[in-house]
């Protein structure tokens, strides 16, 4: 079974035994050497060690919890997709800037949820009801799916039932290699597998627990050469000192790694620039006290009000037009026909 890091545990709900998903990721993980435990539900999970906050947060990553996803009412998800299509919640990575880590409590768990047909048939009302309009749903929202799919099988079964449907398209984002079992799908295109990549030097200084960058470019171009719409998903974009050498470099790796063509790819950029709430920098810091991640709130930074809200710290403007400068004219040179989905 390919995983780049071994859970410490792994609880079940017991009733996730009653569904096929289930009965086959408890043999995995039996197969596998775990000693799985039970629990009641996946919203109380006792058996988690750890008394300080990064023991927690560590401890947390390193647990997994299989059970059933109760409620069924998709959120919006937005500027990626119309809905979230909750497969998985989480991810053992540890990403220092991750929006996850102000979300998931102090002890950030992943968890798979198994009634996938119920999931599915959701989805499915939320596809009839916004006819004749084609609906789109992200499947990593608040999760990287791709790190336990050997284990689920989800991804592989809502790519096939999205290849079904006309109107609706499918869409994920991972940092993780394993679409070796997503390869030989018939997927119809309507599924668009999307990497999150980054310079060299913020993968090792803040993506931990996560594959290097020649891992992720090498999988994108296998899901290109099997067809898959594909894409990049690029950030957090960090405007220290040399940034554009930087992710000029990255975007030269990613044109040597994969095999492309304007006529036969189809591959989308959306490129995020890092930002940053005072919640989350507290919450950073606790886990990761020496962090070198910018967080100054008055060096190029304005404050601006979220989509939800809350506010935050983000670049200046002429910061920001200078980074989507960058970006639009790089990557019209380097991979002329892509779209840019959008820069923020």
């Amino acid at each position: 079974m390919p995983a780049i890091y071994r859970f410490k545990r792994v609880f079940f709900e017991r009733d996730a035994l009653d569904y096929p998903m289930g009965k086959e990721m408890y043999q995995n993980f039996k197969n596998d050497g775990y000693n799985v435990e039970f629990l009641q539900s996946h919203n109380r999970v006792t058996g988690i060690p750890g008394k300080t906050s990064r023991e927690a947060f560590y401890q947390g990553k390193s647990t997994l919890v299989v059970g059933m996803r109760r409620t069924l009412d998709f959120a919006t998800c937005k500027p990626s997709a119309h809905f979230q299509l909750p497969l998985v919640t989480g991810c053992e990575g540890m990403c220092e800037y991750c929006y996850l880590n102000t979300q998931l409590g102090k002890k950030p768990y992943t968890r798979v949820y198994v009634n996938i047909d119920e999931i599915l048939s959701q989805a499915k009302k939320y596809i009839e009801e916004r006819k004749p309009e084609i609906t789109l749903f992200e499947a990593a929202a608040t999760s990287d799916p791709v790190a336990v799919e050997p284990y689920s099988g989800a991804l592989a079964r809502a790519i096939t039932f999205f290849a079904g449907e006309e109107m609706a398209r499918l869409r994920f984002v991972t940092k993780f290699p394993y679409v070796d079992s997503l390869l030989n799908l018939d997927h119809r295109k309507h599924t668009r597998i999307r990497f999150s990549i980054n310079t060299e030097r913020v993968i090792n200084a803040y993506e931990h627990r996560t594959p290097p960058l020649s891992e992720r470019l090498t999988a994108l171009n296998k899901i290109l050469e099997y067809g898959y719409p594909g894409g990049v998903i690029i950030a957090p974009v960090i405007l220290d000192e040399g940034w554009q050498k930087e992710y000029d470099s990255l975007l030269q790796k990613m044109r040597e790694s994969i095999i492309y063509d304007s006529d036969n790819n189809d591959i989308h950029f959306e490129i995020i620039s890092h930002r940053f709430t005072r919640r989350a920098r507290t919450n950073i810091l606790e886990v990761f006290p020496e962090t070198t991640l910018p967080m100054d709130e008055e060096t190029g930074r304005k404050f601006k009000y979220g989509q939800f809200g809350y506010g935050k710290f983000v670049y200046t403007n002429e910061k920001l037009e200078t980074m989507k400068d960058f970006f639009s004219t790089r990557i019209n040179e380097l991979f002329p026909g892509t779209e840019i989905d959008y820069m923020i």
